[in-house]
């Protein structure tokens, strides 16, 4: 479910994927730590081409997909170090900071407020100790409810960040799904003196999850930390893989992908957001990434939902997986507050597919809510 599509958005002029690549002798060497010096020069120039920074290619280092970098951040982490992170977020960021053993708070993601809190309860200090850091870790638009921080408002929140005593890591992975595309970089300061981090990656909006390669933005200092434990903990990136995402950002093949992804998925989401409005269910979902975050009725669990739209190949993500405070240990008798909660993806469903789509969906829904007996809103 939590990817996109694969071939090219022809509809809304979205360029050709690449088909091959050249491979030499030379990239069959030991790939470098912090990554191939193209591919660091081309990301660096993407952010500052399009977000006006001025990071170098120093401030840039290359990892295998998004999640080895968020994960190196946080096993990095001092012991006074305490990360803040959203009360529904993505499932794979609670099992990271259960085996980095990082201590962190939840902030109230509520109905109450819009399931986008402030950014001041990112940097609540009130249960922290005198000399505690605090670092929140967002997703940006935000997996899984599409909620997007942008303009003044992620202005403040870096602002916020590059406060002595703060950090963030702001992972940018549905960067592309917003109007405009988004990136805190924008309106970073000084990276150089700050613990801000920002993961990006090829898997979403550049439409290939598949070759593996993400990258993390910091400061020269955290970017030579994480290349040390690269040379002896992950060994570098695949050099065939860094000149298909070389490929992939050349300058003019860029700007249209970006142009079709945000055209694309901006129609998907406002005409699969309409038909569940129609269907009764209640709509939380942000103005970013391919994700729904929706609400079924009273009297019905997003669980017993799953199971029914197994039996006809299809599936969604119950919010109990989003719920970072949930216990790791998969403690039944945890009872989340989201139980009715649940993940919409429209990220890799073709076009031609909405109205089949929304017929095997509602009927599903249909059906429980027969045999649940709850009205229909």
């Amino acid at each position: 479910q939590g990817f996109p599509l694969t071939t090219p958005l022809e509809n809304f002029g979205g360029p050709s994927l690449p088909e091959s690549i050249e491979v030499t002798w030379e990239d069959r060497f030991y790939p470098k730590a912090w990554g191939h010096p193209k591919l660091r020069d081309a990301i660096s120039e993407y952010y500052n081409s399009q977000y006006g920074s001025n990071i170098n290619p120093e401030n840039v280092m290359v990892f295998a997909g998004g999640r080895p970098g968020i994960y190196t951040v946080m096993a990095f982490l001092k012991e006074k170090v305490q990360v803040s992170i959203g009360n529904i977020e993505w499932p794979a960021y609670l099992d990271i900071l259960e085996q980095t053993k990082t201590c962190f708070q939840i902030v109230p993601f509520t109905k109450e407020n819009g399931f986008h809190p402030d950014n001041s309860e990112y940097f609540d200090r009130s249960a922290l100790g005198e000399n505690a850091f605090l670092m929140p870790v967002i997703s940006n638009p935000q997996n899984p409810s599409g909620q997007t921080r942008s303009g003044d408002e992620l202005r403040e929140l870096i602002q916020m960040a590059e406060r002595p005593g703060n950090g963030i890591l702001l992972d940018e992975a549905y960067e592309m799904f917003h109007s405009p595309s988004v990136s805190g970089i924008e309106f970073v300061e000084d990276l150089d003196n700050s613990n801000v981090f920002i993961a990006g990656a090829c898997t979403k909006g550049l439409q290939s999850p598949g070759i593996r390669i993400g990258w993390m933005i910091a400061s020269k200092n955290n970017i030579e930390t994480m290349a040390n434990y690269s040379s002896f903990g992950m060994g570098g990136v695949s050099h065939p893989s860094q000149h298909y995402a070389l490929k992939l950002l050349e300058p003019s093949r860029v700007n249209k992908a970006r142009k079709a992804v945000e055209e694309h998925y901006n129609w998907q989401r406002e005409r699969y957001g309409a038909a569940f409005e129609e269907m009764g269910l209640g709509v939380y979902t942000g103005n970013g990434g391919f994700y729904h975050w929706l609400e079924l009725p009273e009297g019905m669990s997003s669980t017993e939902l799953n199971d029914r739209l197994f039996k006809r190949g299809a599936a969604i993500l119950c919010a109990f997986d989003c719920d970072m405070a949930r216990p790791h240990s998969k403690d039944s008798s945890y009872e989340t507050p989201y139980s009715r909660f649940f993940r919409f993806s429209f990220g890799p469903l073709l076009p031609e597919t909405f109205e089949s789509d929304i017929q095997i969906f509602s009927e599903v829904l249909e059906e429980y809510r027969q045999d649940a007996k709850v009205e229909q809103n």
